[in-house]
């Protein structure tokens, strides 16, 4: 399976402690999806922004579309923006795919709930190799991870340099040859970032709703 499709199962395993928000997870699937397409070289990073390569057809149909909804003509698209615009609903997408794979079953005490439904991985040889790589702290998906807020992680704590793929650090099962440290690191602080923005934008609706609610209820 894909980073984002590893990452996914490991947001929904009910052995995990804290719970996922969408918006979070959705923002972190679309940064795991780029740093695939880096590591097949389907894209670079100059700076901030995302620059097409090598041209590919990934087999997984959500990379695919992915590679699909890339942005060809310069300036080029600023990583940012593009986790914003893929990431939007995309940890939706990701559920309804891995279900029609066989990969998710329904579970009355799943981690990620989706309107009245709760999932969980079922027993599979995909959702195994997930976990070998979680077990081995492989360092892109653990950094994603730790953003969401996964394994105790609070989401606004910028990930160490343990966390981060490094020049010696060992790639993982879908590593590709040519892996981009620098590239990946620029996206995993950016992922960052925009949870870091998204939670923002709550607390401060959640201000204004407080304020609102007072502001009826008079003195």
């Amino acid at each position: 399976m894909t980073t984002a499709k590893d990452l996914f199962t490991i947001a929904t395993d009910p052995g995990s402690k804290n719970s996922v928000g969408q918006g979070d997870l959705s923002l972190a699937l679309a940064g795991a999806e780029l740093i695939d397409l880096i590591g097949a070289e389907a894209v670079g990073v100059d700076g901030d922004r995302i620059v097409p390569g090598v041209p590919s057809g990934p087999d997984d149909q959500l990379m695919g579309e992915a590679a699909a909804a890339l942005v060809r003509q310069a300036p080029y698209e600023r990583i940012e923006d593009w986790l914003w615009r893929r990431g939007r609903d995309l940890s939706a997408a990701y559920q309804r795919a891995l279900e029609e794979a066989g990969e998710l079953t329904p579970k009355s005490g799943g981690r990620l709930s989706f309107g009245s439904e709760r999932v969980e991985p079922a027993d599979t040889p995909a959702r195994r190799r997930a976990a070998d790589r979680w077990e081995r702290r492989e360092p892109v998906l653990t950094a994603l991870a730790s953003i969401v807020g996964i394994d105790g992680e609070h989401p606004d704590a910028e990930p160490g340099p343990d966390a981060e793929p490094g020049p010696d650090a060992e790639p993982g099962p879908d590593a590709e040859p040519g892996f981009d440290d620098d590239a990946v690191t620029t996206v995993v602080a950016i992922v960052h970032d925009a949870v870091m923005e998204l939670e923002a934008v709550r607390q401060r609706r959640s201000i204004e709703n407080a304020a609102f609610a007072n502001l009826w209820r008079g003195p």
